[in-house]
């Protein structure tokens, strides 16, 4: 079982992640009766149940969890519509690679919060400012990693295809983009988690509704509680979309994950 890269069987898998579920709440459990911790400060885990089931009955819980949501699949979609295209040219084109490279190095280090105020000048204090946000947040990033799984291509398979007179469209279309689809599919599901990560930095924009308005709201208020609810709903979704990017990888490409 504990050969570098070794398949193990799917029921061992299986018990082993569930066993890294488990086993942190069980410690954040025992800390917070045993460990003479304030609730104010490590509310215990059943304390922000009861904080999740009073959210989903007295309050808008589904809402906010669903427009929080919407806000960051739009973010990611818009990232991913322009950057899988732009990051397909960087990779491919070396004269690309040079024009627009560095430049996206150099944006990719300021910080999403930073682009807030002006946000707000360019697009206002509705949907739009938020969803942008994240999109900022994603974008020069899955631009960068897209140009990357690219590059990885084997030159032979190009140049194969060369040879056999295919045109640069052609070798783009039946060579780059197919051997490419496992990686790039990948990166999507990878920064679809970054995405999630600006959530409470967007919905600073003049929210009234959402998981990260809610967190901030129940900061004000010193809701140590509704803050631990808030970061594990939106880790429990999070997680839910990985796994479906992970089935739609296994299906797609299921000779991939032969071992």
């Amino acid at each position: 079982m504990w050969s570098i890269r070794l398949a193990i069987p799917r029921r061992t898998y299986g018990l082993l992640a569930l066993a890294g579920l488990v086993l942190p709440l069980l410690a954040w459990g025992l800390l917070s009766l045993f460990g003479d911790v304030n609730p104010v400060f490590l509310p215990g885990p059943d304390k922000v149940l009861l904080r999740i089931v009073s959210w989903a009955t007295e309050d808008e819980l589904l809402g906010d969890a669903f427009i929080s949501t919407m806000r960051v699949v739009a973010g990611w979609a818009l990232s991913a519509l322009i950057a899988v295209p732009l990051g397909l040219f960087i990779g491919s084109w070396r004269a690309v690679q040079a024009l627009l490279e560095p430049l996206t190095d150099f944006i990719r280090y300021m910080p999403a919060v930073a682009f807030i105020p002006l946000v707000m000048l360019w697009v206002g204090i509705d949907e739009g400012a938020k969803v942008a946000i994240i999109f900022i947040g994603t974008f020069f990033q899955m631009v960068l990693m897209v140009a990357e799984d690219v590059r990885r291509v084997p030159m032979a398979q190009i140049e194969a295809a060369q040879t056999m007179g295919a045109t640069r469209r052609e070798v783009v279309e039946k060579v780059i983009l197919p051997s490419a689809k496992p990686a790039l599919l990948d990166t999507l599901r990878v920064t679809m988690g970054w995405a999630w990560t600006y959530l409470v930095v967007a919905e600073l924009v003049a929210a009234n509704s959402g998981l990260g308005f809610a967190i901030l709201k129940a900061q004000r208020f010193l809701q140590t509680d509704k803050i631990f609810a808030g970061i594990l709903l939106i880790g429990f979704i999070g997680l839910a979309i990985d796994q479906l990017f992970r089935l739609l990888h296994r299906k797609a490409f299921p000779w991939a994950h032969t071992r």
